[in-house]
């Protein structure tokens, strides 16, 4: 054990990739099909701005599925980060997973704990990025979303973009530690900086528009 000095772990914002970041497309395989929402570049580059990190994490059964290769996926997010770049924002990291229990082939079919609604992605990014999951915050559309960021300790939100409509309809978000549902994640930020008690950001630093 080392205690010469203490390095505090910091909270961060995990994003769900699909109807979150980007347009949600059935099983995106392209660089040419990514669309970035509204709200998410300018949230993105807030967050970068007071040293908040940034997360992506995302299932990609599409690859265990045998619908697209894993280096498409690479060219995917090599293309998101790009547009991202180009509206001086960034993610610290993408974490992906690219399996499924029952429908994979090979290597990618097996039971695994990235999978969302499992935490492991989550866990792992804490690991290695030396993130406080109890001071962080998970934005998805789809219960597994909220679930993982839940199973990890993490405060989350609902967006009714991608397949968040539905959710709202049959989620209840006392179970999945969630502070409610928004339009972007331009809101959730700010009503999670709103009720935050981390001293992470405060409300009016935001500085992004809700578009209630």
């Amino acid at each position: 054990m080392n205690d010469t000095y203490t390095t505090a772990k910091r909270p961060a914002v995990f994003l769900d990739r699909d109807g979150t970041v980007n347009a949600e497309v059935h099983y995106l395989s392209q660089p040419e099909q990514v669309e970035l929402l509204p709200t998410v570049s300018e949230t993105i580059s807030m967050l970068n701005s007071r040293g908040i990190p940034v997360i992506i994490i995302t299932n990609q059964a599409g690859i265990a599925r045998g619908y697209f290769p894993e280096h498409n996926l690479i060219a995917i997010h090599d293309h998101l980060r790009q547009m991202l770049a180009e509206k001086n924002a960034r993610v610290d990291a993408i974490y992906y997973c690219p399996h499924h229990p029952s429908a994979g082939l090979g290597v990618y079919r097996q039971v695994c704990d990235c999978r969302k609604p499992s935490p492991g992605m989550l866990t792992r990014a804490a690991d290695e990025l030396g993130i406080d999951l109890t001071r962080s915050l998970m934005i998805g559309d789809r219960e597994s979303d909220l679930q993982a960021g839940a199973h990890a300790g993490c405060q989350t939100a609902l967006v009714t973009t991608g397949y968040g409509q539905e959710t709202s309809a049959a989620i209840d978000l006392k179970t999945v530690r969630g502070i409610g549902v928004f339009p972007t994640i331009a809101d959730a930020v700010r009503e999670w900086c709103n009720q935050s008690t981390n001293g992470a950001i405060s409300v009016e630093e935001t500085n992004i528009k809700p578009l209630h």
